[in-house]
């Protein structure tokens, strides 16, 4: 009878959940089980003597095709070892990640009791920006080298809205990102709106599972397109209704609103100072206003279908 009562009295504040809680629940009790492996120090500091035991601890990084030569040539490349050494600067300690992790892993348990937190391994990956971090079931790989500031000099070529977010402060953000991907599947609707709701609706979990990071680091914008974003949202949403943009279902709206890119495409003069994927911030506008006229758990948000929600969100754009 008392886990009968207790698993009840679980459900009831997991599904009455409402967005003015979620920056104020306790996660402190909730237990996780994970554990963190540096693979990237394990790796490059290996000998030719420790290298058998590097790969019996991780099987799964080292391919059949990867003979011991070809890592042991790998480890002694000088590029490789200038990058692991400016890895290390910034993540030698690696307790303010894991307390970020611990606290995350928490949340996400808290409003899904059956989740199980993976192993992390934190990886070299020759600053792979576009796989930062990969989940895997029972895995979290981390390429750290991806995040070292964004002022570093390893990424003096890169375009400033990629190295923009290839910052520690940013590691848990793209950790976060990455679940939800996986959690949210894709939206069948075709339609802007849908599309713009759709991607609303990941950055909405973030303020779930990671209550304590701000609105700009969530967004990954600068300060300066987050400010053109609150400033510009009413000549955002006009110029989506006069262009009868909303129902469309024109593709190419996708690279002009929604995908990462150093600024939006409204054919203006001006359009550099406005930050990329705006339909992806507008929407988490319209998110933020249904959440604010409707009490759902976060269950009956994640099925709640966009259009519906859109017409539900009784958004208006800031002036």
């Amino acid at each position: 009878m008392r886990f009968t009562w207790a698993f009840l009295m679980i459900l009831c504040v997991i599904f009455s959940c409402n967005t003015q809680k979620k920056s104020t629940i306790d996660v402190s009790k909730i237990s996780i089980d994970y554990e963190i492996k540096r693979f990237d120090i394990d790796f490059y500091t290996a000998t030719k003597e420790t290298l058998p035991n590097v790969k019996v601890t991780y099987p799964y990084l080292f391919p059949e095709s990867f003979s011991d030569s070809i890592s042991l040539e790998k480890i002694a490349d000088k590029q490789e070892q200038e990058l692991f050494a400016e890895t290390q600067k910034v993540y030698k300690d690696f307790s303010d990640i894991e307390k970020q992790l611990t606290s995350f892993f928490k949340h996400v348990k808290y409003y899904n009791p059956n989740f199980k937190a993976p192993d992390v391994v934190t990886i070299q990956s020759n600053i792979d920006y576009e796989n930062r971090v990969i989940y895997a079931d029972s895995l979290l790989l981390i390429s750290l080298d991806v995040f070292l500031g964004k002022n570093h000099p390893f990424y003096a070529d890169f375009p400033n809205y990629i190295k923009q977010n290839n910052t520690k402060e940013h590691l848990i953000v793209t950790i976060a990102e990455t679940f939800i991907n996986q959690q949210i599947r894709p939206t069948i609707n075709r339609s802007f709106i849908a599309k713009m709701v759709h991607e609303g609706k990941k950055i909405a979990l973030l303020d779930w599972y990671l209550p304590s990071i701000s609105e700009v680091e969530k967004m990954g914008y600068s300060k300066e397109k987050w400010q053109w974003a609150v400033e510009n949202e009413a000549q955002i949403w006009a110029y989506f209704m006069e262009e009868k943009l909303l129902f469309s279902t024109e593709t190419n709206l996708n690279k002009r609103f929604l995908e990462d890119a150093p600024f939006s495409k409204f054919y203006r003069e001006q359009d550099n100072l406005s930050p990329g994927k705006i339909g992806v911030w507008l929407g988490w506008q319209i998110v933020q206003s249904y959440l604010k006229h409707n009490d759902v758990s976060l269950q009956e948000f994640l099925k709640k279908d966009e259009t519906e929600l859109f017409n539900q969100s009784k958004y208006k754009p800031k002036k």
